[in-house]
């Protein structure tokens, strides 16, 4: 008879003994199966988790620069492109421009591949005695920003006021008591007022806006404008300097001056909205990386004291079992039975023991680990995992009976069976 009939009739005969030494073969299975498969779900789902956070912040993000490039846009512009020989002093000082350049300018500029600017209104300004009113105001003609062929068309950050209309400042409103439909003159021309202005605590509050064409007709300046109003790009390495040297190859002599408050605000606003959406994911993975750790914790301590109860307590069946078959080893050893034959018996059982409670015990922390944490079972059923948890139950099982099988295979069969 070979030693697996021999193991197969013993566990028949001796059912109690091999469940319940499968049952703590298949209980430290589950423990660890099931932490293995709580973890790895979890695992699994911070990610999908994190990748749907990114998703929804990343189209939470574009309506959050949407609406900051909303308000932005109500900063104006933020870069100044005068001509060559005008004096920044002067316009430090008195706010005051001197030089002219022709209005093409602007054209030229728009239609050159320049990445690092755009929105581009040529203005011409002048500070100008209203004769009709007999007060100092700053005249600005505009005709309007010059489209770009080579960028898809945005929002105006400044409409171009018609001819014939004019755009009042608001302290010239409130003086003059103007409101929207009133008609003006001035250098006696009528105009209409198409619009006045909220305070902005600025020279726009003594401003008045009419169209381009018509001011230089005012002021004598045909075809000339002094400066070219633009918006910086906000983005990384996007330096003035870099601003001048691409503006200077279109237009060599021009002055490029930049408005650092309102650059730095409209930066602020939109580092903002990405500080958010990044604050949000990090916060998220946070949570989930705290929760993991906890299940870490918990696992670390139940893991190894139920591997170290089941393999007690598989020793116990495995002695008991060696003690009630004294008399079957004293016989077979008298029969010329080996020491190793002896242990082999013991050492088979283990085996199958640990076998059939790897695959129950793995089984069962699965279902385990997925009601608690959801997922797909079929996902889970990986080789390296289930290497790991048949290796570590043949290992305990094999182990844990090791000294009471040793223990039977070094039996002397005469006393064994004098005894009896």
């Amino acid at each position: 008879m070979t030693v697996w009939q021999l193991v197969i009739k013993e566990i028949t005969r001796r059912k109690l003994n091999f469940a319940s030494g499968l049952i703590a073969v298949t209980l430290a299975v589950a423990v660890l199966g099931g932490s293995m498969t709580i973890l790895k779900l979890h695992d699994l789902r911070t990610g999908r988790i994190v990748a749907e956070k990114e998703k929804e912040t990343k189209a939470r993000m574009t309506v959050l620069e949407d609406d900051y490039r909303k308000i932005m846009k109500n900063l104006g512009f933020n870069l100044l492109i005068f001509p060559e020989g005008q004096r920044l002093s002067d316009f430090y000082a008195e706010d005051a421009v001197s030089a002219y350049m022709p209005e093409t300018y602007a054209t030229r500029l728009a239609e050159a591949k320049i990445v690092t600017i755009r929105h581009l209104l040529p203005t011409l300004e002048e500070k100008v005695r209203w004769p009709e009113t007999k007060r100092t105001i700053i005249l600005i003609g505009t005709r309007g920003e010059v489209p770009s062929l080579f960028r898809d068309a945005r929002e105006p950050i400044l409409v171009a006021v018609p001819k014939g209309r004019a755009v009042i400042g608001h302290q010239l409103a409130q003086d003059l008591g103007l409101k929207p439909g009133d008609r003006i003159t001035l250098f006696g021309r009528a105009f209409t007022v198409s619009q006045c202005n909220e305070e902005r605590g600025s020279k726009d509050d003594i401003s008045l806006w009419i169209d381009l064409a018509q001011a230089q007709e005012m002021l004598n300046k045909q075809g000339r404008i002094n400066a070219i109003l633009a918006l910086k790009c906000i983005c990384a390495g996007n330096e003035l300097a870099l601003v001048r040297r691409d503006v200077a190859a279109v237009l060599p002599g021009v002055q490029v001056i930049e408005q650092g408050s309102k650059v730095l605000t409209r930066a602020e606003a939109r580092d903002r909205a990405a500080r958010e959406a990044a604050d949000a994911i990090a916060a998220e993975v946070h949570n989930r990386r705290q929760l993991r750790d906890e299940q870490e914790r918990v696992s670390a301590i139940l893991v190894p004291l139920v591997l170290l109860v089941s393999a007690l307590w598989i020793g116990l069946v495995f002695y008991t079992n060696v003690r009630e078959r004294r008399s079957e080893i004293g016989i077979l050893r008298a029969l010329g039975a080996r020491s190793a034959t002896i242990l082999g018996l013991f050492l088979t059982k283990a085996l199958l023991m640990g076998l059939i409670g790897a695959v129950a015990g793995y089984i069962a922390g699965v279902l385990v680990g997925v009601s608690r944490q959801g997922g797909v079972i079929f996902a889970l059923l990986e080789p390296r995992l289930m290497l790991l948890v048949l290796t570590s139950a043949v290992v305990l099982a094999v182990a844990a009976s090791w000294v009471p099988a040793y223990y039977a295979a070094q039996q002397d069969p005469a006393e064994v069976l004098r005894e009896e």
